[in-house]
């Protein structure tokens, strides 16, 4: 489901400071090979030069830090799941690019303070769990001059429905209490009250993305075995002996997928998402 399914990490009763989450869980390098389209269209907005310093924030197997550094950049990628900085050094190696890989998430990067000339983030900055440290870390990290550039998805369409439907049903399959709306990374206003107090002016540029499979069914497989997201829900189901939830899940997931098909001999439905641009003046 893209990078939209956050709020199912956060298991009933666990403490803030313990809500960690595995990427590494699964074969998430499924979703971000459909979602480099979207890598592209942020780094073209960034636009960064030879000579600046590049941070990818979130950076999983590493796409836009890859097309960074065929820019010239110099370049950092940062992710919290070591298995997915694996595969992003491999890939570098692959490319012939020189990249720094380092373990770290939004709220404690791992770089030093004025460090970075352009923070990337390729849908990565939304999955924070609190988005005012991630600005806090962001603005800290970024150059007096410095922009941040980083997309995020619109809670709209049938892949956001499922998205939702999903963890509704698994909260209250685990009788867990409603989860408080996620930050609103994708609209104007409220990332210009986060970055704003750092300095930061915001522009918002509208972007669409098509996921698209063979079929219907192609699609959901591909998600419940390679999505760790998914992974992780279906684990915490059948721990609980609710594997038929799961099941239910998918059910409900096929037929508003069906109802927002726009390829009826296939399988194809548009997302839309923002690229915000904050610069720092």
């Amino acid at each position: 489901m893209g990078t939209a399914l956050v709020t199912l990490q956060r298991v009933t009763g666990a403490a803030a400071g313990s809500l960690r989450f595995d990427w590494g869980l699964g074969h998430y390098e499924r979703t971000a090979a459909q979602l480099a389209p979207a890598s592209g269209v942020v780094v073209e907005r960034a636009a960064p030069r030879g000579s600046e310093r590049v941070l990818d924030l979130g950076c999983g197997t590493g796409n836009a830090a890859l097309l960074a550094a065929a820019r010239g950049a110099t370049v950092t990628g940062v992710d919290p799941a070591p298995r997915l900085l694996e595969i992003a050094r491999a890939r570098a190696v692959d490319h012939g690019v020189d990249i720094t890989f380092a373990r770290g998430e939004a709220a404690a990067l791992p770089m030093e303070s004025g460090s970075v000339d352009v923070l990337l983030s390729v849908f990565g900055v939304t999955f924070a769990a609190d988005p005012g440290a991630a600005a806090t870390e962001m603005a800290r990290v970024t150059a007096p001059r410095g922009r941040i550039v980083l997309s995020a998805w619109l809670p709209a369409g049938a892949v956001r429905q499922v998205v939702r439907m999903a963890r509704e049903t698994e909260m209250a399959a685990l009788g867990a209490p409603s989860m408080p709306s996620p930050f609103a990374w994708h609209d104007r206003d409220a990332l210009s009250r986060l970055l704003a107090p750092h300095g930061f002016s915001v522009n918002i540029d509208p972007h669409s993305h098509v996921f698209t499979a063979a079929s219907i069914d192609d699609y959901l497989q591909g998600e419940l075995i390679d999505h760790p997201l998914w992974v992780a829900s279906r684990a915490r189901l059948e721990a609980r002996g609710k594997s038929d939830v799961q099941a239910e899940i998918v059910d409900r997931a096929r037929e508003i997928l069906t109802a927002g098909n726009e390829n009826r001999e296939g399988f194809a439905v548009t997302s839309s998402y923002v690229v915000a641009t904050a610069q720092r003046t």
